[in-house]
């Protein structure tokens, strides 16, 4: 037991933080981008909070490159599935699953961006909240290959890294304290995530009542 008491004493704080925390936002972005009942912008803006607060050298790059290679991995693998799915008669859950999370209208314009500006689109459907699977769904119907559709995800992915860490930095730096930061920069990206919808439930009452 001896030697468990001195490890913990010359194991520092912040390294025992980025060892558990660094892989733990690696596994939670994937599965967000997978499964979308992960918030992971506000897991990305919460560990920029916690790296803003570091002083271990390059923390916030090291949050951006976990980030983006997460959310990147994790898309891609979300597009094989869909692929397989397009390509088998009965389709497949996974397919099945990107189709509900894609409302009729939002594929529409998907698809009429995407065949007007092309990987574009694709790049700033990231940075739209709920922007990424239509977009996704509207590359599938398209027919566009694995690598074309990784080229033009990549900077989307790392826009999207980017733009969130950049909200928990300035959550990290108006607050003294690392759980004020983060209770700051969630309350933001959850503001973020749910402004489209408010706003087409609000447009859409307002065309009924017209």
């Amino acid at each position: 037991m001896s030697w468990l008491a001195a490890t913990a004493t010359t194991v520092p704080p912040e390294s025992t933080q980025q060892a558990i925390g660094y892989p733990t936002l690696f596994l939670l972005v994937l599965v967000g981008a997978l499964v979308p009942v992960v918030p992971t912008g506000a897991l990305v803006s919460s560990a920029a909070v916690v790296a803003f607060h570091q002083t271990a050298p390059f923390a916030l790059v090291l949050v951006l490159v976990t980030a983006s290679l997460a959310a990147f991995l994790g898309d891609a693998a979300l597009y094989v599935l869909g692929r397989r799915g397009m390509g088998s008669k009965n389709g497949s859950r996974w397919l099945g699953a990107i189709r509900s999370r894609a409302p009729e209208d939002r594929l529409t314009q998907a698809q009429g961006k995407l065949a007007e500006h092309g990987v574009a689109v694709l790049v700033l459907s990231r940075l739209v909240p709920a922007g990424r699977i239509p977009v996704m769904l509207a590359c599938l119907l398209a027919d566009w290959p694995l690598r074309r559709f990784a080229r033009g995800n990549l900077p989307a992915c790392v826009a999207w890294a980017l733009t969130y860490q950049l909200i928990g930095i300035l959550g990290g730096s108006l607050f003294p304290q690392p759980w004020q930061g983060v209770v700051a920069a969630v309350a933001l990206t959850v503001v973020i995530g749910a402004t489209p919808s408010v706003w087409r439930r609000v447009r859409g009452t307002a065309r009924a009542l017209d």
